[in-house]
């Protein structure tokens, strides 16, 4: 019995699976793209003026301690309404 014969072609059909393969991993990603909304970014600006709202913080904690601290409890009831009728 003859194996290869005049008509045997030498094909391998898992050779062909491998290059296959090793093709689709050569091809390009897509690149990962980040954007960042208005509303982030000017979150990010409003940071930077971290440093005045904690001098307010630490003004108020002076007022509290010492009792100079007063509430205007007719302002915060208007913006209390203000924000509750909307």
């Amino acid at each position: 019995m003859k194996i290869n014969g005049p008509n045997q072609s030498n094909l391998n059909p898992y050779q062909k699976q491998i290059h296959k393969q090793a093709e689709a991993g050569l091809k390009k990603q897509p690149e990962d793209k980040v954007e960042i909304s208005e509303t982030a970014k000017q979150m990010q600006q409003s940071g930077k003026s971290e440093s005045a709202r904690a001098k307010l913080i630490e003004q108020v904690k002076e007022d509290v301690v010492t009792g100079n601290y007063r509430v205007d409890s007719k302002a915060a009831a208007k913006k209390m309404l203000n924000f509750w009728s909307k």
